[in-house]
């Protein structure tokens, strides 16, 4: 019987389509050496872009690293290119029918934000981690309202899965996150704008401490 894959704990990588792809796909080669927790691709795609021709050039990165990969909202793309799960941004209203369209385990994910309802239902409905948005001012999370560390306390009486934290993180503030002990964070720009971003992902592990897949950060 076909299992879907448990996150475990360390960065957990969003990238932006709508980058030049070829400067996206070299980035990710090299990004996908390192311990990476999973690979969510946003949904900014350009008007007319290719995406299934992009997902699947993706997928086959990531596949090879045995890194799992999904989709920002857009489900409807697992049925057509082998993703590994869909990261929704909103409670879907249409979970049931998309599960059942879906006919395979995939990982399904939540933002959640400072609404702890949004936590008690991710819990209920069998959400596999959520993701706090946003921890910190982000340029590429506006949308996202700041998170108070004490919903984020009180969200892990709630939800018993992973739970990552997103949004403005970088080397210099990561260390803030330690006492949440949380598994791990999300990193976009901080890597994928990086000249570097191989250093860059070995930078944040020194600043989250030690790593190590059976412990939260």
């Amino acid at each position: 019987m076909e299992t879907k894959t448990v996150l475990s704990s360390g960065i957990y990588l969003v990238i932006d389509p709508s980058m030049d792809e070829k400067t996206l796909l070299s980035k990710l080669a090299i990004i996908v050496q390192e311990r990476i927790v999973a690979v969510q691709v946003w949904d900014n795609f350009r008007e007319g872009q290719a995406v299934e021709s992009l997902l699947t050039k993706i997928s086959l990165l990531c596949s090879k690293a045995n890194i799992p990969l999904l989709i920002n909202n857009q489900w409807s793309y697992l049925e057509s290119v082998p993703l590994d799960g869909v990261h929704f941004d909103e409670i879907p209203s249409d979970l049931a029918a998309i599960r059942k369209t879906i006919q395979r385990p995939f990982i399904q994910g939540l933002t959640c934000n400072n609404d702890l309802s949004q936590v008690q239902w991710a819990a209920e409905n069998g959400m596999d981690y959520i993701s706090f948005c946003s921890i910190f001012p982000s340029a590429t999370s506006t949308s996202c309202e700041l998170v108070d560390f004490q919903t984020i306390r009180d969200a892990k009486r709630l939800f018993n899965k992973p739970i990552f934290l997103a949004g403005g993180i970088n080397p210099q503030n990561v260390g803030e996150l330690s006492e949440l002990r949380c598994n791990g964070i999300a990193v976009i720009s901080g890597i994928m704008g990086s000249e570097n971003p191989q250093t860059a992902i070995q930078t944040y592990y020194k600043h989250l401490g030690e790593y190590d897949e059976n412990r939260n950060y």
